[in-house]
């Protein structure tokens, strides 16, 4: 009898230690609660009841992160002294709490004093001013903005120990592209045409000083092409103040009756169609490279900076993007050719393999998805975040 409940010991023992181990490693074995702890650290969003911004902390808190957003609610809808609808959109969707406060990253004292209240690893930066017509009309207010509070926010997180970062810049740096698809070898700063892309350059230049001057700073520039679509809930969405500056939500906007047409700025790029060519990128594909950034940023191995293009490599003209949105909706879009727009170029789109090969990161959803999603949420919310 005894012999038999040690065979059965033994049994019991080579089953466990075989099995749960391989189990662990092609994930059949894990459990959700192991699954979420692969982030377990609070990161500050800036910007981030944007739209960029609450795409994110919608999948940094599905992966189990602590977020702490700020905004300052120059672009996004809250009822009277209430949290951002996005985020409160966000907590609907995760089921978590967003800790908010209303607060411009030119505050000085006052992201100080978030910095004390709050053991923060690391940030996401994206704060900023961001219509290209626009920056060019007002320069001073997007470089006192965009450039100002982000020296502002880095001599801040400086004196609070908080040294790693993510930044949201642009493909805007590139300017007029020398080559494509664009590479993140691409000169930048070179021929960019607009302050817009001029501020974003300015401030990856600060954040490549400030690695050099202390090792401590870790720092990714995530350099991505053109964002449209929206959450597949389509709780929240692209919510443009005034009239939209970007293609998708004008295209959908038309496409739900709040606008007339769309106005095509230039037909005679030297393009397929005569259009501007750009790489368009799925929110969520988008939100979710910000996330693989952090684990990389995270790595002991990783140090200074490095700079990834985030796109999907393949560029669509505005009437590709209008055809693709009518098949989505089953709308038809009306709209009328317009000169060109200062500041715009022909073509831009995005080599990012290095972004597959060091992050493990690949844009997955195509144009139809991103204009179906964008419908989706524009055909629930016909007046974005104020819709009832």
């Amino acid at each position: 009898m005894l012999s038999l409940l040690y065979k059965s010991t033994y049994v019991f023992v080579v089953i466990y230690y075989a099995i749960v181990p391989l189990g662990y490693l092609t994930k059949w074995w894990v459990s959700d609660t192991d699954e979420k702890m692969k982030g377990n650290s609070t990161i500050l969003v800036t910007g981030g009841a944007g739209y960029v911004g609450s795409h994110t902390v919608v999948e940094l808190l599905k992966n189990n992160y602590s977020v702490i957003a700020i905004d300052n609610m120059v672009n996004c809808y809250a009822k009277a002294n209430d949290k951002p609808e996005a985020l409160k959109r966000v907590e609907q969707i995760t089921g978590e709490t967003v800790t908010f406060y209303n607060v411009d990253i030119r505050d000085r004292d006052a992201l100080d004093r978030i910095f004390k209240a709050h053991k923060i690893d690391s940030v996401i930066h994206f704060a900023a001013l961001k219509a290209v017509g626009e920056s060019v009309k007002v320069p001073l207010m997007y470089y006192q903005n965009n450039i100002g509070g982000s020296g502002t926010l880095f001599e801040v997180m400086s004196k609070n120990g908080v040294k790693k970062l993510v930044f949201s810049s642009s493909a805007t740096v590139y300017g007029t592209p020398q080559f494509l698809p664009i590479t993140e070898e691409h000169p930048t700063g070179q021929g960019c045409t607009n302050p817009y892309g001029k501020t974003k350059y300015f401030v990856e230049e600060i954040l490549k000083d400030l690695c050099t001057s202390d090792p401590e700073w870790k720092v990714i520039l995530l350099r991505y092409f053109n964002p449209v679509g929206a959450h597949e809930s389509g709780l929240i969405g692209e919510d443009p103040s005034g009239i939209p500056n970007n293609l998708m939500p004008y295209i959908a906007q038309v496409a739900v009756g709040r606008r007339d047409k769309l106005h095509v700025f230039g037909n005679d790029y030297p393009t397929h169609d005569g259009t501007g060519v750009r790489d368009y990128i799925h929110i969520t594909d988008l939100a979710i490279g910000h996330l693989k950034a952090l684990e990389k940023m995270m790595q002991p191995t990783f140090s200074s900076w490095t700079a990834y293009n985030l796109g999907t490599g393949r560029g669509y003209s505005v009437l590709d993007v209008l055809k693709a949105f009518e098949k989505a909706s089953g709308k038809p879009i009306q709209y009328e050719l317009e000169g060109r727009r200062e500041g715009d170029i022909a073509e831009c789109y995005a080599d990012a393999s290095l972004a597959r090969t060091e992050l493990n990161w690949t844009a997955t959803r195509d144009i139809f998805l991103m204009c179906q999603d964008t419908w989706n949420w524009q055909q629930k919310n016909p007046k974005g975040f104020q819709s009832p």
